[in-house]
C-alpha cells in the first residue's frame, strides 16, 4: 500500500516519534539465539530457517529447499567478508532468499548494523525523500539495499540507536500512514 501524506518536517522527526526501544520479545529471542551463530561463522539448516521464516512464512517450500552444505558455504562466505556486495551476493546464492530475506538473515545476525528492507520502509523512505526511484519497493538490487543501509545506519549514528531500531520506527511510521487495508489481514513483522 502506498504511503499517504506524512506530517512530519524531516524523516529524522518521523522516527523520534516511532521509536521503539525494546524488540519483539519473540525477536529477541532469535538473535540470541543466532549469535552462536555469527561466532561460529555460519547458520546451520536450523538456524537458516528460524531466520527465513520469521521473515515470511510464506516462502517456507523455497527455503527449506536449501541443503546443510549449501546453507553453511553461503552463510560462511557472507559472514567472512567486510564487503556489501559480496555478502548479499553470497546470501542469493540459497533458495528462496531475495534481498529482503537477505537483509532480514542479516538483521537477526547483527541488529546494531543491518535492518530489514522491505517494501513498507523502502515506501516510506521514498515519501520522506530519503531514497530515489523504485517507488513501490519491489525488485530491489545491491544498489537500493546499499541506499536503505546508508540511511539507515546515518539515522542510527544521530539517534545513538541500532539500525534495527531506526528499521522498526520506519515500518511503525509506514503502518500509520499507509493508505488502505495493508495491515488489517497481514501479520505485523517486529
Amino acid at each position: 500500500m502506498p504511503v499517504g501524506q506524512l506530517p512530519h518536517q524531516s524523516l529524522e522527526a518521523l522516527v523520534r516519534d516511532n521509536l521503539i526501544a525494546d524488540e519483539d520479545p519473540g525477536t529477541a529471542a532469535l538473535i540470541q539465539r543466532l549469535r552462536a551463530a555469527r561466532r561460529r561463522g555460519y547458520l546451520t539448516k536450523g538456524e537458516f530457517e528460524a531466520a527465513c521464516y520469521w521473515k515470511s512464512p510464506r516462502a517456507a517450500h523455497l527455503f527449506r529447499a536449501n541443503t546443510p552444505r549449501g546453507i553453511r558455504s553461503a552463510t560462511t562466505a557472507a559472514l567472512g567478508t567486510r564487503d556489501e556486495g559480496r555478502r548479499l551476493e553470497a546470501l542469493l546464492t540459497l533458495h528462496g532468499v531475495s534481498v529482503p530475506m537477505a537483509s532480514a538473515v542479516l538483521t537477526l545476525l547483527d541488529p546494531a548494523r543491518y535492518g530489514v528492507i522491505d517494501i513498507r520502509v523502502w515506501q516510506l523512505l521514498h515519501a520522506a525523500g530519503a531514497v530515489e526511484g523504485n517507488r513501490a519497493g519491489t525488485g530491489f538490487t545491491f544498489a537500493h539495499w546499499s541506499r536503505f543501509l546508508d540511511v539507515i545506519r546515518g539515522l542510527g549514528a544521530r539517534f545513538k540507536m541500532p539500525a534495527r531500531a531506526i528499521e522498526r520506527a520506519i515500518f511503525a511510521a509506514h503502518v500509520k500512514y499507509q493508505e488502505g487495508l495493508l495491515y488489517r489481514k497481514v501479520r505485523r513483522r517486529e
